[in-house]
This record gives C-alpha cells, sequence and structure tokens, in this order.
C-alpha cells in the first residue's frame, strides 16, 4: 500500500452510494404499509400541486422516462389515486388528476419522508442540516444529476427512486 491510500469509509463516491443504497431501501420499507413504493411518491406529489398535467409534463418536470412514466400512472390509476381524462386542448394526451383517497396517503407519505429525513439527519444540528442540503444540491447539479430528476426513472431502467 502507498501513502495515498484512502480507507473506502473517507470515500465520498463510496460513502453517497452506500448511504444512497440505505435510504431508498428504508424509505420504500417506510412506504410499503401505504401501498405505494417511492417511485409513486414524486408523480403523486406533483401532481397534488399541478393537477390536470399531462404524463409528459409530470415526466419531464421529474426526469421520468416516458416509458417508466405510463407504468407508474398505470400504478397510481389501479390504486385509485390518480385518474386519467382525455386532455381538453390535446385529444392525444391525458390529463392526470389525483383523486381523493390521494391526499391523505399523500399526507402520510410526507410524514414518512419528514420522519425519514429526520432519521438520517439526527446526527446534525439546523445549521449542519441546511450545510448538508445545500451542499448535496450543488454537487447533484454539478454533475449533471439535477436534484429534481428520479434515480432510474429518467433513463428507462425503472430502478426505485425518491
Amino acid at each position: 500500500m502507498t501513502s495515498s491510500f484512502v480507507p473506502l469509509g473517507d470515500r465520498p463516491p463510496f460513502l453517497l452510494r452506500r448511504l444512497g443504497g440505505h435510504v431508498g431501501m428504508r424509505f420504500k420499507a417506510l412506504l410499503a404499509p401505504l401501498g405505494i413504493e417511492p417511485r409513486h411518491f414524486g408523480p403523486l406529489r406533483f401532481l397534488h400541486a399541478e393537477p390536470g398535467s399531462t404524463q409528459q409534463q409530470v415526466g419531464e418536470a421529474l426526469g421520468i422516462h416516458r416509458n417508466v412514466m405510463v407504468g407508474v400512472i398505470d400504478d397510481l390509476e389501479r390504486a385509485g389515486l390518480v385518474e386519467r381524462r382525455r386532455h381538453p386542448a390535446d385529444r392525444r394526451a391525458y390529463a392526470l388528476y389525483p383523486l381523493p383517497p390521494a391526499t391523505p396517503l399523500l399526507a402520510a407519505a410526507e410524514r414518512v419522508m419528514q420522519s425519514l429525513e429526520d432519521e438520517l439527519l439526527a446526527p446534525l444540528d439546523a445549521a449542519e442540516r441546511d450545510l448538508f442540503r445545500d451542499a448535496l444540491r450543488r454537487i447533484s447539479n454539478a454533475s449533471g444529476v439535477p436534484a429534481t430528476l428520479l434515480p432510474g426513472l429518467a433513463d428507462g431502467s425503472g430502478a426505485p427512486g425518491c
């Protein structure tokens, strides 16, 4: 070994990968009792804020590949959380609307997200949490992976994302 050897536990790429895997699995486990997966959270949240958006608009805003987006909306529709309606201005497109059961479910999912965030960031004080969030956003954006994009959903692989 050389003097430039750095333990893996001191390497940000290694730590981020390990932590990302842990957080993804934890989020999935915490959402499971609600009957949704991490890949459903972003679109549900978006549609709550922007009802009537098209699948394309949701997909573009969240970086979800169009082929994956169809499956995500199919899941949400089967679960009775989202309704597709013909778009009033474009007969080829569907406008998406959250159904009444989506509102309490989304509120519960937001509580899950908050509890996971609190659990994850417990070792940090409020100022450190702000610095951590800012650093993650800057690194993410500089790496060409904007924080709004959901990993695995943007490239069509369907890997779970938040």
